[in-house]
């Protein structure tokens, strides 16, 4: 039963996704990779939300807390809370660029604002070696989801179902795929939520949960871990929206209120983070043997629901990781067709992008498959790269005189040490390496510009006029 009405969910999201393009030019370069900046308050609310609450919320966050303790939860919680007012303030100038430069990519915003190929370039690849764990995130959510179904099938299989499914979905409509399939998905999502955690509850009673909950807490609470937890919330909330696949989908915005609009009503999905805690906490109490703790929220599942309920958590988590697949590949293939090989025609952009995607997906699988690890542990990683564009982001929108050279060096110098001290298993006395390297780029910037400043002022964003 949970296999039927998990396959009857899911051909439901394709016949959604092939209707997206209905009316619609997909041929387009710009229908297909922003839906020609025509999206209102309803569909950029569900295209955003379904890339922010993802599978890694219904897996990753009780795998966390699971495996960590409470500051994960303290982390996942606080960085996305603090997202949402610098969204709210930043996002627009974004769009706004996006305007000005008629970007497609992020780093259409460097090569339009600072008319440097190097600093395109570095940007780019950037981009594209960072875009790698988030994909192999994905992957590892969805055959914990489908592992969850009990299909017993090699991981390989269930990673080739996985992409050749979100390939379908982008190949059909473009962007506006995972923007309809994020509506199915979001209602699945919260529906599964909200009965596995009630179960949970049910189950044992909140009294024995919670008993179990401060147990957790006082067994993990430690400074050190207060000083990361904090300081990760910072750094992630500020490079929350500077990846390669949030910035393509505020250009689908169609003006900057649809853009403030849509952000002053993210936070309502923070209500189902207390369902996940009493199932990530339920899992504890039963002493599961997991095989890994990104199974927590699954085995809690597969304990207290019958098939057809099953089948439907099944699906909504495996949406959730095909959506945000399907934005992943779509923003990874302008990147390459786009600004690493910039002379190609509109049209075989397209065409070159989806190729792209293939090899994108074959390597994320790949990785998911030679490399597994704690989702936690590749979300840390992918933002100690992706974070480092915000002051070169900055720079487009406020600042006159900053040097293209130096907004590349910032970037460059950041990105290594952070990685360096990661695999070195460097500690800074608890504090995330990634906000230590964020503060060294923007003292690169700031003082590799001071020798622009009798050059020609580039025009900031926020001083030309909307169009």
């Amino acid at each position: 039963m949970a296999t039927a009405v998990f396959g009857l969910l899911i051909l439901f999201s394709l016949i959604v996704a092939f209707a997206a393009k209905r009316g619609h030019n997909v041929r387009d370069l710009h229908e297909y990779f922003i839906a020609s900046r025509q999206f209102g308050s309803y569909l950029l609310f569900f295209l955003a939300a379904g890339e922010i609450y993802s599978i890694g919320t219904m897996i990753g966050f009780p795998g966390g807390i699971y495996a960590n303790g409470p500051t994960y939860g303290i982390w996942f919680l606080g960085y996305i809370l603090l997202a949402y007012p610098v969204g709210y303030f930043l996002n627009p100038w974004i769009w706004r660029a996006g305007q000005v430069y008629d970007a497609v990519t992020l780093p259409d915003l460097f090569k339009g604002h600072f008319n440097s190929r190097a600093l395109e370039l570095t940007v780019t690849i950037t981009a594209i070696i960072f875009l790698i764990p988030w994909g192999e995130l994905q992957f590892t959510g969805l055959i914990v989801a489908l592992n969850g179904l009990g299909w017993h099938f090699d991981p390989l299989v269930l990673s080739l179902i996985a992409a050749g499914l979100a390939f379908a979905y982008i190949a059909a409509s473009g962007i506006r795929a995972p923007a309809m399939v994020s509506i199915v998905k979001d209602t699945l999502l919260v529906l599964a939520l909200i009965v596995t955690g009630v179960a949970a509850a049910s189950a044992t009673g909140l009294a024995h949960v919670f008993q179990a909950a401060s147990t957790h807490v006082h067994n993990h609470m430690t400074p050190t871990g207060e000083r990361f937890a904090i300081s990760t919330i910072v750094f992630q909330a500020l490079g929350f929206y500077m990846f390669p696949f949030a910035i393509p989908n505020i250009f689908t915005a169609r003006n900057e209120q649809t853009i403030r609009r849509t952000q002053i009503f993210m936070p309502l999905y923070m209500l189902m983070y207390p369902f996940l805690v009493v199932a990530a906490y339920y899992a504890l109490d039963q002493h599961f043997k997991l095989a890994s703790p990104n199974d927590a929220f699954m085995a809690a599942a597969v304990n207290l629901l019958p098939g057809w309920l099953l089948g439907l958590v099944a699906a909504g988590a495996s949406l959730s990781g095909l959506v945000v697949l399907a934005g992943l590949s779509l923003a990874i293939g302008p990147l390459v067709s786009r600004n690493l090989l910039p002379h190609l025609s509109e049209q075989r952009q397209r065409s070159g992008a989806q190729i792209v995607i293939v090899v994108y997906l074959a390597l994320s699988i790949l990785f998911t498959l030679a490399t597994p690890s704690l989702m936690l542990t590749l979300i840390n990683t992918a933002y100690f790269g992706i974070t480092q564009f915000l002051p070169g982001i900055l720079a487009i929108i406020f600042f006159r005189r900053v040097d293209a050279r130096a907004v590349m060096a910032g970037i460059i110098v950041a990105d290594a040490l952070a990685i360096g001290l990661y695999l070195m298993n460097v500690s800074l006395d608890g504090w995330n390496l990634g906000f230590a390297c964020l503060l060294l780029n923007i003292a690169i910037v700031v003082l590799g510009s001071i020798p622009a400043r009798r050059r020609t002022d580039l025009i900031p964003v926020a001083e030309r006029m909307p169009q």
